[in-house]
């Protein structure tokens, strides 16, 4: 009989089909990414939508394409660090819902849409790559017209707008020598979107006299030398003028008074019947306001506001070295009546049938023009600069464009001698049971006088109760109802007197 040969199986055939069934066919291929050129060459996040009313623009699409990768890989947008680097990289994109014009996923083919952080530190040196689940990792990516360059620049707009520095004001000034330092005004840390120091990754640029001050990106500033400064939000290519500041005018002091000044919101002279001019002192550490050599009690702002003239001095803090700026302050008008300046809405006295209330107006401007008024209505030929009133009523007088108030009323002679002790007064201003009037044997120093609340409590005490400045001393407001006041009244030796006091409007 004939033996046949037996084929025998190689070992290395066997070795192959073991291999086939542990092993993934898609590991026995090599595993690439591909990516494809970017359609942006930067990220300007943070605008508003062009496309959807009331969210923030932060989209972007990254196309790339695979072989050897199974089904379950799943890929991300890698973001370098700002200095392009992505060994130090610690920022991740995330991954959004396609778009409309984003291309179906096919086996080899991918399309990642993502957003970056939100606190992006901004810079120019940006890269982007794609990375496996499995921390395989692509090339960096390339974008249009860059050739083979691979950096962008990569900014996220948090606060889109115009800011303050140094406490909205436009000024500042610091003592020879030393410094100042202007900061991002942050008025409101709780609401983010009022000050872009709310957003502490945001940089600067700081400039003065309109030149870029090197390595200046924070969000303060250290300021030694005079000039006008302003700082830029810096968004670099995404950058808009309207990102500014106002700008600060920076001026040094020796401590003489030189170049310290006082300004007036309505100029020097103004008009004091219009309203209160606002004086403003250069910006200091703290201030002393004083009229004519004396202290105005109070008044430790930067700004004061008066409605009178003279000389108003500031003396100002720098922090090491003082000054005192000086204004002397004029107005274009003023009024007398009886050799005495009236101030605005003033109120004036006229004997009711007896001799005039001359009035008159005194101007600081050339060629003056006046025009007098009652009650509104222009008083015809009254073009001089004196008026004589014998009418009550409210009185203006415009002096060549400066218009300036007093009201007049008619004087009534108030008898303080009555009979019994009045429980009814009409504390209403108008010349006529103003005030609580006793009689006389208690309008005394041996008389002790107490009135209280309707809840019990003190509200006037005296032992020499004055009839010509009785109680109440000061307006006592009501609308709904007429207030009740009680009166002890006890004479020295002698029993007390009670009672009511009803006011009435």
């Amino acid at each position: 009989m004939k033996s046949e040969t037996i084929p025998v199986f190689p070992f290395s055939k066997f070795l192959f089909f073991l291999i086939l069934l542990v092993l993934p066919m898609g590991s026995l291929f090599a595993q690439t990414i591909l990516p494809k050129r970017l359609e942006f060459y930067q990220i300007c996040a943070g605008d508003p939508h062009p496309e959807k009313p009331g969210e923030i623009f932060n989209e972007y699409q990254a196309s790339f394409s695979i072989t050897g990768f199974t089904s379950t890989e799943t890929f991300e947008v890698e973001l370098s660090d700002i200095n392009g680097s992505f060994a130090t990289a610690t920022t991740k994109t995330t991954i959004l819902p396609p778009l409309k014009n984003t291309p179906p996923d096919t086996d080899t083919d991918k399309t990642i849409v993502f957003a970056i952080p939100t606190n992006l530190v901004g810079s120019d040196t940006y890269r982007l790559r794609i990375k496996s689940s499995t921390g395989k990792t692509s090339q960096s990516f390339t974008y249009n017209g860059s050739g083979t360059n691979t950096y962008f620049p990569a900014y996220y707009k948090s606060y889109n707008g115009s800011f303050f520095i140094n406490d909205k004001k436009p000024s500042v000034s610091f003592c020879s020598g030393g410094s100042v330092t202007l900061t991002v005004y942050n008025p409101t840390p709780t609401i983010a979107e009022s000050s872009p120091a709310n957003f502490p990754h945001l940089i600067y640029n700081w400039y003065k006299d309109d030149v870029l001050i090197a390595g200046q990106s924070k969000s303060s500033l250290v300021v030694n030398s005079p000039g006008v400064y302003y700082a830029k939000l810096n968004y670099g290519p995404c950058s808009s003028d309207n990102y500014s500041s106002q700008r600060v005018i920076v001026s040094s002091s020796s401590g003489s008074g030189g170049g310290s000044t006082i300004s007036s919101s309505l100029g020097n002279p103004f008009c004091s019947g219009s309203e209160n001019t606002t004086l403003t002192a250069d910006a200091g550490n703290s201030y002393v306001w004083k009229k004519d050599g004396a202290v105005i009690v109070g008044a430790t702002d930067q700004t004061y506001k008066t409605n009178s003239a003279g000389v108003y001095t500031c003396d100002i803090d720098f922090g090491g070295c003082n000054v005192t700026a000086t204004i002397d302050l004029k107005t274009t008008a003023t009024i007398t009546a009886n050799d005495k300046e009236v101030n605005e809405g003033e109120t004036l006295l006229v004997a009711q049938g007896g001799d005039p209330l001359t009035v008159t107006a005194i101007a600081t401007v050339s060629n003056p023009t006046y025009q007098w008024f009652h009650n509104n209505e222009l008083i015809a030929d009254a073009t001089q600069n004196t008026l004589d009133i014998t009418v009550a009523g409210n009185y203006k007088v415009n002096i060549s464009g400066c218009t300036m108030s007093f009201i007049v009323k008619y004087s009534t002679v108030i008898d303080y001698n009555v009979p019994k002790i009045s429980n009814i007064i009409t504390p209403n201003n108008d010349g006529t049971n103003d005030t609580w009037i006793i009689p006389n044997v208690y309008n005394n120093t041996n008389t002790h006088v107490v009135i209280l609340s309707s809840l019990g409590e003190i509200v006037f005490e005296s032992d020499n109760y004055d009839n010509s400045n009785g109680w109440p001393q000061s307006n006592i407001e009501f609308k709904n109802f007429n207030p009740v006041y009680y009166y002890i009244i006890t004479p020295n030796g002698g029993s007390a007197k009670k009672g009511s006091i009803t006011l009435l409007k």
